[in-house]
């Protein structure tokens, strides 16, 4: 094929064309992402490993200091275990005052020689004994600290560890003390056992060692005086001049925190500082680490690293320039051949549909698809005003959902609900249900609906914005073949008001419009289908129910008595007053156990499904009693009110209705020729032979 007229072919291209600004500018972008990612991972990578790096430390220094605290912990129990072998070797008739020390066996007492002093203290106060490697000395060269910590033992009765006794370095000590006891419990006297500060017994030297440059291991007690130390000159010296322990030692006193034997470290600045306690003796262990000493070697590689990932990034960037530039060559090419044309014709900002070559036909597809917008723009304001004008003018509301969404909603819809449209479009089609739970359940409607018949049409229960319900003739269809993609119109048309409408209607025909109780009618219908589903439970589980055996429930008719007293002399309005309260106080006694009914003028019935016949009774009773306590007064008068009931229960000779109104009329006719005002219990009886029951002839 050859070129249009209007392109121009140069007679020499070169074989590389320098990428035009554009070009420019993303290769400029890639390199700067390029490096910036580089560099941004290695200094995460350069993070991350020196916390690794400081996390292991931490762990390794705290399981360090709590296997330190536990070790010295159990000497000091050693050494408590040896004074209690001490001291039950020591006879009651030792620590008596007439005995001489020199003459009573103290040097044959079991493992005395473990200690470097020993001093054993009757209940009075006064030293027994008191030696010093091995040999007695006089009560006078005895400690202040050592005395007091004897009258702590015999004054709570329970062992001791004291705090440093003062002395040289070679010299300090701690003592342990037990109460010395009769057989009854009885403080006989107190046994003192003291060993050096740095005895193989509590802290020898060794237990510092490995030293380390980089790392101090301390023992300190409460008060901050160091027991033990790396270097051995800082001794009975005092944390507070510790670099880096002082300040968590600070802290540590001015939260109060008790003594644990769990490890705790904690990193400063310049040190990580790392304590586990030891409650008995109120000691404390610390290692504490210079930080930038332990992550000198690694902040060496990490250098080395940077270096190299530096050269690393560099040729990549270098290389990902040479590639943009290469695949930009075609596109450095196209921009040539434009500018050629610009320059050799003057129209040619007006000719570039006609250019050719990729640039024209780039150019012809873009006019193409801008005369195709600019047609689709126009067709859809054209559409957009005819739906709008639907949506304001429909006379059933309109609703389109997608993905759970409110995407459109019409005029008709929101005055239905008592929103405006902006209230409701974009928000979540949940907003217009009144819980998660009433949402849940019509979606499962609807999806089951659009399964087998592809739309949905049905009754559903919305809220207004103000709470209160509107019932919806609702009909969907999907704007695609799958609803859950495309989206789903909806119609909806009010049908509040037909829908209460038929609610009253069917809650008139089946309640009384005085005591608004069940009405006769509604009464037998109830009654019957409880004797039906009794039927047909029965003959499905192929057994017949015993009369007086089985009781499936009981039933109560009820006669006021005087009421027509009352009646005649209050008036009727005094009357009905008095059926509406008798009616209100039946309701609420049987509301969680049955339901009552008005079966007459005066005349009452309540049903007890599933009651047994004891406990029917008992509730007719309670319900004869609650009548007979209503004193009411109309016009200045005072009435008596009572109630007579006969009770039924539902057993197998009750086979229907009838027979079961007509057993409990008789058992309230029982009731009033036996003086009213009673519950009696009745059964089945033959009815007369013109089949009408005598309610009311009572």
């Amino acid at each position: 094929m050859t070129a249009p007229p209007s392109a121009v072919q140069p007679s020499e291209a070169p074989s590389w064309h320098l990428p035009g600004p554009m070009v420019l500018r993303m290769m400029t972008v890639a390199a700067c992402a390029v490096l910036l990612a580089g560099v941004g991972a290695a200094w995460h990578v350069s993070q991350v490993s020196s916390q690794e790096a400081v996390r292991r430390v931490v762990a390794q220094q705290t399981d360090e200091v709590e296997v330190i605290a536990r070790l010295l912990a159990s000497k000091i129990e050693q050494s408590q275990k040896v004074l209690r072998t001490v001291a039950a070797g020591i006879a009651p008739r030792m620590l008596e005052p007439a005995n001489a020390p020199e003459a009573l066996p103290y040097q044959s007492l079991p493992a005395l020689g473990f200690f470097d002093a020993v001093q054993i203290a009757g209940s009075d106060g006064e030293l027994r004994l008191n030696l010093r490697g091995g040999h007695a000395v006089p009560p006078a060269s005895l400690e202040p600290a050592e005395r007091d910590v004897l009258r702590r033992t015999l004054a709570d009765g329970k062992p001791q560890v004291s705090e440093l006794i003062a002395g040289g370095t070679g010299d300090a000590r701690i003592a342990f003390t037990v109460p010395l006891r009769r057989e009854d419990g009885a403080v006989l006297g107190a046994l003192a056992g003291a060993l050096k500060l740095q005895s193989q017994g509590l802290l020898p030297p060794s237990m510092a060692l490995p030293e380390r440059d980089h790392s101090r291991l301390v023992v300190f007690s409460r008060d901050g005086t160091i027991l033990a130390h790396s270097d051995p000159s800082r001794v009975l010296g005092n944390v507070r001049d510790e670099a880096g322990l002082s300040d968590v030692y600070a802290r540590w006193l001015q939260q109060a925190q008790p003594l644990v034997g769990r490890g705790d470290s904690q990193v400063l600045p310049e040190h990580i500082v790392s304590m586990a306690g030891m409650p008995l003796p109120q000691w404390m262990v610390a290692r504490v680490s210079y930080s930038q000493a332990l992550l000198a070697p690694l902040a060496g590689a990490q250098r080395d690293a940077w270096w190299v990932l530096a050269v690393a990034i560099g040729a990549g960037v270098l290389a990902l320039l040479a590639l943009l530039g290469w695949m930009a060559q075609p596109l450095a090419h196209l921009q040539m051949a434009a500018q050629q044309l610009l320059r050799h014709d003057t129209k040619a900002p007006r000719l570039w549909p006609q250019a050719g070559g990729e640039v024209g036909d780039v150019v012809q597809v873009l006019e193409r698809l801008a005369r195709q917008g600019s047609h689709h723009a126009a067709l859809q304001t054209t559409l957009g005003g005819q739906f709008q004008a639907i949506l304001d003018h429909a006379s059933v509301g309109i609703v389109i959902t997608r993905h759970g969404m409110l995407e459109v909603v019409g005029r008709q819809a929101c005055l239905m609900l008592g929103y405006t449209p902006k209230e409701l479009q974009g928000k979540p089609a949940r907003t217009i249900y009144a819980s998660a739970e009433d949402y849940e359940r019509t979606g499962a409607r609807v999806q089951a609906e659009f399964a087998v018949h592809g739309a949905f049409d049905g009754d559903v229960c919305f809220m207004r914005k103000d709470g209160s319900p509107v019932w919806a003739r609702v009909q969907g269809r999907g704007v695609r073949a799958d609803p859950m993609d495309g989206g789903t119109v909806w119609i909806l048309e009010d049908i509040t008001a037909a829908r209460q409408a038929q609610q009253q209607q069917t809650w008139e025909a089946s309640h009384d419009a005085l005591t608004q109780l069940y009405n006769r009618t509604a009464f037998d219908q109830r009654l019957g289908a409880l004797l039906a589903e009794r039927g047909t439970r029965v003959r499905s589980d192929g057994a017949t129910a015993q009369s007086g055996v089985l009781a499936e429930g009981v039933v109560l008719f009820m006669d006021l008595d005087h009421f027509t007293l009352l009646n005649d002399l209050a008036g009727h309005d005094a009357g009905d007053d008095a059926l509406r309260h008798v009616a209100r106080l039946l309701e609420s006694q049987v509301r969680q156990i049955g339901w009552a009914a008005r079966v007459g003028g005066d005349q009452f019935a309540v049903v007890l499904p599933g009651c047994a016949l004891a406990r029917g009774q008992a509730v007719a009773e309670q319900l004869r009693q609650a009548v007979q306590a209503w004193v009411p007064s109309y016009q200045g008068s005072s009435f008596t009110l009572s109630m007579s009931i006969g009770l039924v229960a539902l057993d197998a000779s009750m086979p229907d209705v009838a027979a079961v109104l007509y057993a409990a009329d008789m058992a309230c006719y029982d009731a009033k020729r036996a003086g009213r005002n009673r519950v009696e219990t009745g059964r089945a009886r033959e009815m007369p032979a013109s089949g009408r029951l005598a309610l009311g002839s009572a």
